[in-house]
């Protein structure tokens, strides 16, 4: 049970078990704190937790150059398959299996679209490889069926969003960390501009691992 995680600034994650590797939230380009560039990026799938420009970012050309997949909520999925990348759609509450794993979709309590479309229901993203699940928020509020989240799926890794403004600040954040209880809370969608929070300082869940990662930084879990 072992998986590598890169992380790429902002939400961005590449996860790998070294013979397969997912992208999550792939925002490079305009991302003042990104290390990559997204012809740096090798992964077979890339799943999206929402249409937004900081997450959305460069899936498309990274998709093409990688012939990946992508994997969101069904309206971001068809968008992406009028830019001709394969796609496997989905929806909150459901699951594709994959050679690697599994991905899921949870709910998420945002907004969701990309250039005045709507790109659908914005989603957490729980991903299964390597041995490894790792459940990624999203964008979101804190709502009180995270705990129903992290009793379903028991991820070992939670990446949570603690940029306050527009998602969760570190005082919620750290109450979606308790009431997920990952083995291990990666904070993430923080200190990329001035309008967010510019530390993790007050995320500190109880009883719970916190590891705060640097653009590029990649971290072996397992």
């Amino acid at each position: 049970m072992a998986a590598e995680i890169t992380f790429l600034g902002h939400a961005g994650l590449l996860v790998s078990d070294g013979s397969h590797t997912v992208a999550i939230d792939p925002f490079l380009t305009g991302n003042p704190v990104a290390v990559h560039k997204p012809d740096d990026i090798r992964c077979q799938a890339i799943a999206l937790t929402h249409g937004h420009p900081d997450h959305l970012g460069d899936s498309v050309a990274i998709a093409k150059a990688n012939d990946a997949t992508v994997v969101g909520a069904f309206e971001l999925t068809e968008y992406f398959g009028e830019q001709g990348v394969k796609t496997e759609p989905m929806n909150p509450g459901g699951q594709v299996d994959f050679d690697f794993g599994f991905i899921a979709l949870t709910q998420a309590f945002h907004s969701n679209s990309y250039e005045g479309r709507y790109m659908g229901m914005p989603c957490g993203v729980v991903l299964s490889l390597g041995g490894v699940t790792l459940y990624h928020c999203g964008d979101t509020a804190l709502f009180g069926d995270m705990k129903l989240i992290g009793e379903l799926y028991r991820p070992d890794i939670a990446c949570v969003p603690i940029g306050d403004r527009f998602t969760m600040g570190p005082r919620l954040g750290t109450t979606a960390a308790e009431l997920i209880q990952p083995k291990v809370a990666i904070p993430v969608h923080y200190k990329t501009w001035p309008l967010l929070a510019q530390s993790a300082d007050g995320f500190r869940p109880t009883g719970i691992e916190v590891k705060e990662m640097e653009p590029g930084e990649t971290w072996q879990y397992g």
